[in-house]
């Protein structure tokens, strides 16, 4: 089989290679699926870079999450092979990979391969985010580069819940896209005062939640612009930066700042509260409440030019990889 991996780490353009592998075998509670489509996340360009929670294993697959059919089944799985599933594990990039069964969840007919590519990481996370910042109908949600594929999402399920939002862009070319989704407020932090656009957004009173990705200069802002007793969820540092915290904030506003990471998340919660997210999430994605849109696909064999891509500022849908 065709399959994509690296044997070192460092910048995925340089080092991701295709490779002909022999067909990996399932084991007791794992799947093999005949992959039909992957995305390129953030999180897989951390993974190929040493950068993100769970360290590769040398030589190393890419690839967290993808679509694809069921092929053959381990001992003590009841899957049936036939099964279309959306599924997570390291090497999706591939023909065929292998998935613990827990990690699979059945895809409607009616939802396109494109869509359940894409089925955990962003929604997953953005459901996830949403119910942790514990904001409310009515109240101010701010994220940072919300014009990502995990920033649409969550400016649709605010809208959906009735939360107000304020996203960061550096460029005003999606402003448009980014308020039909229904984002409330936009502030372009190249050429806006963030602090203080926000206390003119909400009346002097503050956000109440803060999803930053970014890091760095970017979170050191967005900190400023929490209200009393406000929140930050840490969930990337794009800028590859940490941001400087004002103490003197968080004692005097009551501020809390942690880190969000969907693995332990999923570890940590309880089987009925993933079930539910897991049916709201299918069911808005099929329903299509909630869009997915995607920019471009390429063959594994084109590898190179889709992490090119996929970093590619002014994006404004996902990278697919299909085999």
């Amino acid at each position: 089989m065709k399959t994509i991996e690296f044997e070192i780490t460092g910048k995925p353009a340089e080092i991701l290679r295709t490779v002909e592998r022999p067909l990996p075998e399932p084991g007791p509670g794992e799947v093999r699926v005949k992959v039909l489509a992957s995305p390129i996340n953030p999180s897989d360009i951390m993974f190929v870079q040493n950068l993100y929670g769970i360290r590769p294993q040398l030589p190393s697959g890419a690839g967290f999450e993808g679509v694809g059919i069921v092929d053959k089944v381990g001992d003590g799985v009841s899957i049936q092979p036939g099964t279309r599933v959306g599924f997570s594990g390291v090497g999706a990039w591939s023909e065929y990979t292998i998935a613990h069964h827990r990690s699979l969840i059945p895809v409607p007919d009616a939802m396109p391969d494109e869509v359940a590519a894409q089925l955990f990481v962003n929604p997953f996370t953005a459901f996830a985010m949403v119910q942790e910042s514990g904001v409310q109908a009515g109240q101010w949600l701010m994220l940072t580069a919300c014009g990502s594929a995990f920033g649409k999402m969550v400016i649709q399920l605010c809208k959906q819940k009735g939360i107000q939002t304020i996203g960061t862009v550096r460029r005003d070319d999606l402003n448009d896209e980014l308020k039909a989704l229904g984002l409330t407020e936009v502030i372009n932090t190249e050429t806006e005062n963030m602090a203080a656009r926000v206390r003119e957004i909400t009346g002097g009173a503050g956000v109440s939640c803060v999803l930053d990705a970014v890091g760095g200069h970017t979170a050191s802002e967005a900190i400023k612009c929490l209200g009393k007793g406000g929140v930050m969820l840490i969930y990337g540092l794009l800028s590859l930066q940490d941001p400087s915290i004002n103490v003197g904030l968080m004692i005097f506003r009551e501020l809390t700042i942690r880190g969000f990471w969907l693995t332990d998340w999923m570890r940590r919660t309880d089987s009925k509260t993933r079930q539910e997210v897991a049916q709201n999430v299918i069911s808005m994605l099929a329903s299509g409440e909630i869009q997915l849109p995607v920019e471009a696909t390429y063959s594994l064999d084109q590898i190179v030019e889709a992490v090119e891509h996929s970093e590619r500022h002014g994006r404004w849908g996902k990278i697919l990889v299909k085999p």
